[in-house]
């Protein structure tokens, strides 16, 4: 039964797939799976990355699984086939795609959408030249193109993709870029055993690099550099395997409830460890835990790596395990986990202390550090405690943790009209022929960096009588005058990530509203809250 709640999940989502899919055989979007270009007709380009979407039809195509309608239906090989022809028909003619803005050639769309056309050509056992030309530029661009960040999920993605296609036309073509991105992927993961997203250390987005690393070794098993790189991968992922079942959070540098389950399959193959990893995320499903990625951009990528390891799931299960008990500092990515009495601490250091908090196998505080609203300049921003940057950290022994150091504003642009028709001129201008230089603004922006609002913080974490005692103490640099509203949330976050910011059952948890406190203040007087979760 745990296999199938895989399948049934990802089967459970074809319909909207399906909605988001132009079937309309007659018209000339035909094949589109970005519902707000050709229906709505609200953007002017279609998304690459929609066109992953055939890969779920494919795999729910051939999925023998009881009940399941779209089992050998005709009309959904069609669809995939007419989903894989727009990504061609709708490319740029070097073969890359577009995400956010015309001209993006967007690194990551367009490695999605080759892995996801490839398989499900080699699936339906199509035959189609003008497609098998699409992947051959597609290829080529990913060989030659480096985006401007470090995404290791990205990079992985592409030597996956340059692997199955070089075998699929039985040629070494891109075998010099495949190794070269797959030493680039290698030096990309610490030493502690996490593949590097941007700044640090995303549990979630790791899992897809598993994903795609643990595939390559399937078809390169002599490959022991990969072998030895997904052991230490896997073994730092169990740890983000919350006694709930679920898994990740606001703690990780991108903020993701990301879990892929398909590497762990086929590691499991050499490594059973790896498969009671699956198992607990399994159990976090059954009870309910499962974020919700029904989002128009997002359903497809959890859809096809479920039913890929309901297709690979390992039938032999070693016994579970007892939780670990002890702490891991995984000091580089600036997470630290304490398991102890029954309690487990999931803790963000370079995160200012954002934490989750369990006990008894129970979500008991999800705490997304100090946010303040403050009137500044004319306007309202944001002073929070939770971007990534460098804060003074002291682990005093085991039972104290103290972090310190300064709220950041928190990235709040939004797109206006002006702001989007000078978007579209930048694309069409400068974007079209330097679309990195245009990625890399919009990065700094949206996700990356942290400017010092006028506040600073300690938060301290002391254990005593079998609990974490929490205290936070904040000062204002100019008086407490300019502040309208100030809390901790549950699951804030404020950098722009794709998979971010979904809906998960453990953020049915209030706000703390410290306004009342902060209103008794005199100018000069630290707020200061205390609590015992």
């Amino acid at each position: 039964m745990g296999r199938d709640l895989f399948a049934r999940y990802a089967l459970a989502q074809i319909p909207k797939i399906l909605t988001l899919l132009d079937r309309n055989a007659h018209s000339p979007t035909y094949g589109c799976f970005d519902r707000n270009f050709w229906h709505y007709k609200i953007i002017d380009f279609p998304s690459g990355m929609a066109q992953e979407f055939v890969w779920p039809l494919a795999l729910a195509y051939d999925t023998e699984l009881d009940g399941n309608p779209y089992l050998g239906q005709p009309v959904m090989r069609e669809w995939a086939h007419a989903g894989i022809r727009f990504a061609a028909r709708s490319a740029h003619r070097d073969g890359s795609c577009d995400d956010y803005f015309p001209y993006e050639r967007a690194g990551g769309a367009a490695a999605f959408s080759l892995l996801a056309c490839i398989e499900s050509y080699r699936l339906l056992a199509l035959s189609d030249e003008e497609a098998l030309r699409f992947f051959e530029r597609r290829a080529d661009w990913l060989a030659g193109h480096q985006e401007s960040a470090r995404l290791t999920n990205h990079q992985a993605l592409i030597v996956l993709c340059l692997e199955l296609l070089g075998r699929q036309l039985n040629t070494a073509r891109w075998r010099p870029a495949t190794e070269q991105r797959l030493a680039q992927v290698l030096s990309w993961q610490s030493a502690e055993g996490w593949f590097r997203e941007y700044e640090l250390c995303d549990p979630g987005y790791h899992t897809l690099t598993i994903s795609c690393l643990a595939r390559v070794l399937e078809l390169t098993p002599e490959d022991e550099r990969l072998r030895e790189a997904l052991r230490r991968a896997v073994d730092v992922a169990a740890q983000f395997v919350h006694p709930d079942g679920s898994f990740g959070g606001e703690y990780g540098s991108r903020n993701t409830y990301n879990f892929f389950p398909h590497g762990f399959e086929l590691v499991g193959r050499w490594m059973p460890e790896a498969l009671r990893v699956t198992d607990a995320f399994l159990c976090g499903i059954a009870a309910g835990r499962l974020p919700s990625y029904e989002d128009d951009h997002l359903i497809g990528h959890h859809a096809w790596n479920y039913l890929l390891a309901w297709r690979d799931f390992a039938p032999a299960r070693p016994a579970p395990a007892p939780r670990p008990q002890g702490r891991v500092h995984l000091e580089e990515a600036g997470i630290l986990i304490d398991r102890r009495a029954g309690t487990e601490l999931y803790l963000a250091a370079n995160k200012g202390g954002v934490f989750k908090l369990f006990r008894d196998g129970a979500l008991i505080a999800s705490d997304t550090q100090l946010s303040l609203q403050v009137r500044s300049g004319g306007r309202e921003r944001t002073a929070v405690g939770h971007l990534v940057g460098q804060y003074q950290v002291e682990l005093r022994g085991e039972d104290e943790i103290a972090i310190a150091g300064r709220l950041g504003w928190a990235k709040r642009a939004q797109m206006t009209p002006l702001r989007l028709m000078v978007l579209r001129v930048a694309a069409l201008s400068v974007g079209r022929f330097f679309p990195n230089l245009l990625r890399r603004l919009l990065q700094r922006l949206l996700i990356v960096g942290k400017a010092d609002a006028p506040f600073t913080f300690v938060r301290r974490l002391t254990w005593r009588a079998d609990r974490w005692h929490v205290v936070d103490e904040l000062r204002a640099d100019r008086g407490w005058n300019d502040v309208t509203a100030a809390g901790i949330a549950p699951d804030q976050t404020s950098i722009y990530v794709v998979m971010s910011r979904v809906f998960q059952i453990g953020q049915l948890r209030p706000w703390l509203d410290l306004m009342p406190a902060v209103r008794a203040l005199a100018p000069n007087e630290p707020l200061r809250v205390e609590r015992a979760p």
